[in-house]
């Protein structure tokens, strides 16, 4: 076992488990990285690097007020924001959201999305299942760790499934994990203890000048078991795990001193206390993170989640819609362009929704409530047809008025965008029983 101690390099045990960085240590769950990249190996590395972005918005994001304004309905329904035309003739959308509307051709919006729970939690939007329903042993897994399971790292160095999100105070809404596959095949979290155990703290200036000869010692590690693993003392995951740590590919992926100046403004500043009681409970909108999903998943992850900011607005939905929207679209806009200028859009999708929609009517805290009957997603890459609205709600935004669009459709549709067939591929649960990924199987054909 690799174990880096201060400025010394050296075999051993019993060393402090927060003063060194150790192969077997940088684990999840009680596993080592060993034996999480043993457990991820499948058939074979796919040749072609597929990924999807996921951005959650926890508490149910007012749909009437972002993407299906309702400017004719009653004052107690319409709310104080106007439509703006877009730039794809017919279509309109918040006024708050102008740099999505300036490349809506760019976008896709689900206005009619319905088989939301109604529950406040993340689950649905990261597995696509119904917490109530009937789950396997152990739950369903989410996407990134089916992802995981299904087809493995793209680069020994970093991992399939990373969760950007800070932990929230209602722990129902923080990002799920692998389910019934195991911790394994869980999102790695670079604000969690993996990361720590990456990252050199406390570094005095005497310290800072044995860095180079710590990356000499490690230079040498690498040189010898090469050599041990040519000779069979070592198998292939622990090569692999050898690879996470002595790599700086996720490091760098993560670090956003390496991103062109102009790039990072582009996506705007953090906001840890956008809505005053933010910052404490992880409600936060970090723009930031939306760049460092685009470059991990250039550098080889395959489902990236990240939460943004809160809107469970009960009350004064409108002023906390001012604070925290138009951070969104600045975020989002920025990430697609992005995708777009490195030539990443056939490749990557995005996904932007919530849990569940609003109340149509305002209440007389200057709020809406919850509204599971439906609700709308913002969707873009993939190599999706986009530049189109999908579906239609009534006057009064409460219920599809034609083509409704189940959730699992949205998940079909990101499947089959990573060059998963839903509707053949299963994943064994804890008992061996296969099970499929979805229950729905027909992607969104206006999409696809």
């Amino acid at each position: 076992m690799l174990r880096l101690t201060g400025n010394r390099l050296r075999m051993c045990d019993g060393v402090s488990r927060r003063s060194f960085l150790q192969i077997g240590g940088l684990a999840m769950g009680g596993l080592s990285l060993p034996q999480i990249l043993r457990a991820q190996q499948q058939s074979g590395e796919s040749s072609q690097h597929k990924a999807v972005i996921m951005i959650f918005l926890a508490g149910g994001p007012p749909h009437q007020d972002m993407l299906d304004l309702k400017p004719n309905a009653p004052a107690e329904v319409r709310g104080e924001f106007d439509p703006i035309d877009t730039n794809v003739p017919g279509i309109q959308i918040s006024e708050l959201m102008p740099r999505v509307a300036s490349m809506m051709d760019r976008f896709a919006i689900i206005r009619s999305l319905v088989g939301a729970e109604g529950r406040h939690d993340a689950f649905e939007c990261c597995t696509g299942h119904h917490f109530r329903g009937n789950q396997p042993q152990g739950g369903w897994p989410a996407m990134g760790s089916a992802l995981s399971r299904l087809e493995g790292a793209v680069d020994p160095s970093v991992p399939p499934y990373v969760d950007l999100s800070h932990k929230m105070a209602h722990d129902p809404w923080n990002i799920k994990g692998p389910g019934f596959l195991g911790m394994s095949h869980a999102p790695f979290r670079p604000d969690g203890e993996s990361m720590q155990n990456m990252t050199l703290e406390d570094i005095s200036v005497d310290r800072l000048g044995s860095r180079t000869a710590l990356l000499s010692g490690l230079d040498q590690f690498r040189r010898t078991t090469d050599q041990q693993l040519a000779a069979g003392l070592y198998d292939d995951f622990s090569a692999q795990a050898l690879g996470v740590l002595t790599s700086s590919k996720l490091v760098e992926a993560m670090d956003l001193e390496k991103e062109d100046p102009a790039v990072r403004a582009r996506y705007g500043k953090d906001n840890p206390d956008v809505l005053g009681y933010s910052h404490d409970k992880g409600y936060q909108a970090i723009m930031s993170r939306f760049l460092q999903a685009r470059r991990l998943v250039e550098a080889g992850a395959r489902c990236v989640t990240c939460s943004f900011a809160h809107f469970d607005w009960h009350g004064s939905n409108f002023k906390n819609a001012r604070k925290v929207v138009p951070l969104l679209d600045q975020g989002v806009a920025a990430l697609v362009e992005d995708l777009h200028e490195r030539d990443l859009d056939k490749d990557v999708t995005v996904v932007v929704w919530g849990e569940f929609g609003r109340t149509p009517k305002i209440n007389e805290r200057a709020g809406r409530d919850h509204w599971p009957s439906v609700h709308a997603a913002l969707l873009a890459g993939g190599g999706m047809r986009t530049g189109q609205v999908i579906g239609s709600t009534n006057r009064l935004a409460e219920e599809a008025a034609d083509r409704p669009v189940h959730m699992q459709e949205v998940f079909a549709t990101v499947y089959r965008n990573l060059g998963i067939n839903v509707a053949n591929t299963t994943i064994a649960d804890n008992n061996g029983r296969p099970q499929y990924l979805l229950d729905r199987h027909e992607a969104i054909s206006e999409l696809v």
